[in-house]
Formats: structure tokens, C-alpha cells, sequence
């Protein structure tokens, strides 16, 4: 079985879409329900926080220097770790108080592509966009309560993503060209009640690892969609998997406090904390995004 350990007893609310930087040799992530920004470095345990006045649900590294910030109305750039957030692009949900940018990742191409979630369960109106480099912004696909785990295969002919809600795994063709999708499918059903898939990531082979909300584990899957490997963590709410170190053989996976009894806070102590294990096959490196 494979062995985990404990990166950073983060005690986080809702920590959430963790991303490596190469050449920092950081650990990016995020506090969504604190409005933070972290920065980890896992060689000598610091992690740095900066809070932000809206919370920022998933992020990208830019090819010039600093990030994107899918935040609560739109997105935002900064030039870097202390820099002032920018607007960038329509500012789509302003007005929407139900409605926040989730989780999202940047294609080969260098587009960023987000989802957005009703935080209130209210309507399925949460979508899939895409962001191109000019600040263009396009919805893709709705319908959705809460709209996850995007990522690409290495060579971005194919995607996936999750409306959690419905613990089915989607699979699409994409165009690396013009960033179209086709052909949608379901990679994997989850069973109701075993956990629903929430943040993800791909290998270099094209075999999706993926970490289940109330299921208390992440699991890789092959491109046919069988499980195919699994990791058992020792809390009950994992979010997001994501790989870093020099050689991608890292695993980094993110977990949440958020609407955990004070029993099951007793019995899950390490709820929020970010684990870490090996993988045999690395992870796809990170694609700055090119705006």
C-alpha cells in the first residue's frame, strides 16, 4: 500500500487546488473559505499566507511572472507575491452572490479553463469557461452545481472534468489548436455515497488521479476508466491531487474542515492537512497561462 505522509498540518477550512512552481520549488495553494494564498516550500516547511478581500478558487502561474486569480467575480492578475490583485477580463459574476469561480486549469496552449460553483445549491447555473490570453471569455458548458477537476492530458487532445454532484467523471476531445471540446463521455460513475470526485490531475501515461470528497481517498484511473490504483488518507474530506517535486513524482493532496462535526474533528485531527506521497509515474507539469 502506498505510504502517505504529512506535508504541512495546514488546518485549513478549505484548502484547495495546489499547483508546484519548478522554479521556485514551491507549493502553491489555496484557503478558499479564508480568502488565502499559500505558498509552501517543502524542504524547509515554511508556509507563507496572504488573504485577499474575495476568495480565490483556483489560480494559474503566468508565463511572464506572477498569477491568475479565479476569485469570487471574475478573474484577476498580480505581478507577484505581494502585488495588488488586478482585474483581468469581464467581471462575469459580479452582482451573482450565489455564484464563484472553483477550480480550473490551464491547457498546453496556455488558455485557462475555470469552473465556477453555486455556493448555495441554489440553481445548476454553475459553468465550465475558458479564458483566453486577451482576456476573451467563453462558457463551454453548464448546467452544473459545481464544476471540478478540469485537467489535460499532456498533449491537451484530451480533457477532463466533474460536476461533483453528480460523481460522474467527464471526458471530452480537445482541439489544442482553437481549444474546442467534442465527444463527451463518462470516464468513471461513482457509486452515490462512496465519495464524489472533486479536484484531479493526469500523468504522463494519461491515467487521471482524481480525490474524493467524503470518501477518504484518491484514486487513479485508467483511460478506460477503471480504477486502477488507490490511496486510503486518514481524514475523511480530500480535495484536490496535484504533483510537484524536480522529477512530478510527488503527490501533494489538499483536504477541508469545512462542515466536519466536532466528533469527526476529534477523530480526523488531520483534517486540512496537506499529504504527500510517491507515485511511479510523474504528474504533467503545470502550463503557464499565456495572457
Amino acid at each position: 500500500m502506498t505510504q502517505w505522509d504529512v506535508a504541512l498540518d495546514a488546518r485549513a477550512t478549505l484548502g484547495e487546488g495546489p499547483r508546484w512552481h519548478h522554479g521556485e520549488a514551491r507549493l502553491y495553494w489555496v484557503d478558499i473559505a479564508r480568502n488565502e494564498l499559500h505558498r509552501f516550500d517543502p524542504v524547509s516547511g515554511r508556509d507563507e499566507c496572504r488573504a485577499f478581500e474575495a476568495p480565490i478558487g483556483c489560480f494559474a502561474f503566468r508565463a511572464g511572472g506572477g498569477l491568475l486569480l479565479a476569485m469570487k467575480d471574475g478573474f484577476a492578475t498580480i505581478a507577484g507575491w505581494d502585488a495588488q490583485p488586478m482585474p483581468f477580463g469581464e467581471q462575469i459574476f459580479a452582482g451573482r452572490p450565489d455564484i464563484r469561480f472553483n477550480d480550473g486549469r490551464t491547457d498546453p496552449a496556455g488558455r485557462f479553463w475555470a469552473g465556477s460553483v453555486n455556493m448555495a445549491k441554489s440553481a445548476q447555473d454553475a459553468a465550465l469557461y475558458r479564458l483566453d490570453p486577451d482576456g476573451g471569455i467563453s462558457e463551454i458548458e453548464g448546467g452544473m452545481l459545481t464544476c471540478n477537476g478540469a485537467a489535460f492530458t499532456a498533449d491537451g487532445a484530451t480533457f477532463f472534468h466533474t460536476d461533483t454532484p453528480s460523481h460522474a467523471l467527464r471526458r471530452y476531445a480537445a482541439d489544442p489548436a482553437s481549444g474546442a471540446l467534442s465527444g463527451r463521455s463518462i470516464l468513471h460513475q461513482f457509486p452515490m455515497g462512496e465519495g464524489r470526485p472533486d479536484g484531479g490531475s493526469v500523468d504522463i501515461e494519461g491515467y487521471y488521479w482524481t480525490a474524493l470528497f467524503d470518501g477518504g481517498r484518491v484514486v487513479r484511473l485508467s483511460p478506460t476508466g477503471e480504477i486502477v490504483a488507490e490511496v486510503p488518507l486518514p481524514v475523511k474530506r480530500p480535495t484536490m491531487i496535484a504533483f510537484g517535486g524536480a522529477d512530478m513524482r510527488t503527490a501533494y493532496v489538499t483536504t477541508a474542515r469545512a462542515g466536519l462535526s466536532e466528533s469527526e474533528l476529534a477523530e480526523q485531527p488531520l483534517s486540512g492537512a496537506i499529504f504527500r506521497f510517491t507515485v511511479d509515474v510523474p504528474g504533467v507539469a503545470e502550463t503557464p497561462f499565456a495572457g
